[in-house]
């Protein structure tokens, strides 16, 4: 492995039926879901640090026996890992969900499964119906626990997103998505805060998660 070095600018690049090429220090952890007493996402909570080098290639095909990382299994069966997902930015296809103070956007074919967005009655309810501060706070930190980036909150009179801080990190998921965070540039796909890579193998968008890791 290489040892860290400084001011490398992070970046993922997607091999052909291969795996993701990772470099520039970017810290790999491990999350799980916490959740609450009713059995809905409440948060995210960090179990794992794995160690910090300059570059690393994570596994794409869902086949390696050193999960997260690739060990080459890929060729041995012929992965196929042609990217389907759309090159187009977020907002042009996003559907827009409009409130009194809050705006949302959703994308649901970059729907990864964690399930926040359905708690306390869902985060369109809060968008559009909701009046008090707390509903409107659950709906922002609903879309920010969003990992795939499906869901943005915008505040409606500065049209900014109200997005959480990043810094760059990838987060493993056991059995399920990579979520990359901090606005780490993936290929040639617009650069955005929060995203989920598949690591199943199995996704009709890749390189981004769809949720068939469930099944």
């Amino acid at each position: 492995m290489k040892k860290s070095i400084k001011n490398k600018i992070p970046k993922i690049l997607i091999a052909e039926n291969g795996p993701y090429e990772v470099s520039g220090n970017i810290p790999l952890i491990e999350e799980v879901i916490v959740f609450n007493k009713d059995d809905e996402p409440l948060r995210w909570m960090k179990i794992k640090k794995y160690p910090l080098i300059e570059s690393y290639a994570l596994c794409r095909c869902g086949q390696s026996k050193n999960m997260p990382y690739c060990d080459g299994v890929h060729s041995k069966f012929n992965f196929d890992g042609t990217e389907t997902a759309s090159k187009e930015k977020y907002l042009k296809n996003a559907q827009k969900f409009v409130g009194k103070d809050l705006i949302l956007t959703d994308l649901n074919e970059l729907c990864s499964g964690a399930g926040f967005c359905k708690r306390a009655g869902g985060i369109w309810e809060r968008v559009q119906y909701g009046t008090v501060k707390k509903s409107k706070n659950i709906a922002i930190k609903e879309a920010g626990c969003c990992n795939s980036g499906r869901l943005v909150v915008w505040n409606k009179k500065t049209k900014k997103a109200i997005e959480p801080k990043f810094k760059p990190t990838i987060s493993v998921m056991k059995n399920g998505p990579l979520w990359v965070k901090g606005n780490i540039p993936i290929g040639n796909y617009e650069i955005r805060n929060r995203v989920s890579l598949c690591s199943c193998g199995k996704s009709d968008n890749k390189p981004f998660c769809d949720t068939s890791h469930f099944y």
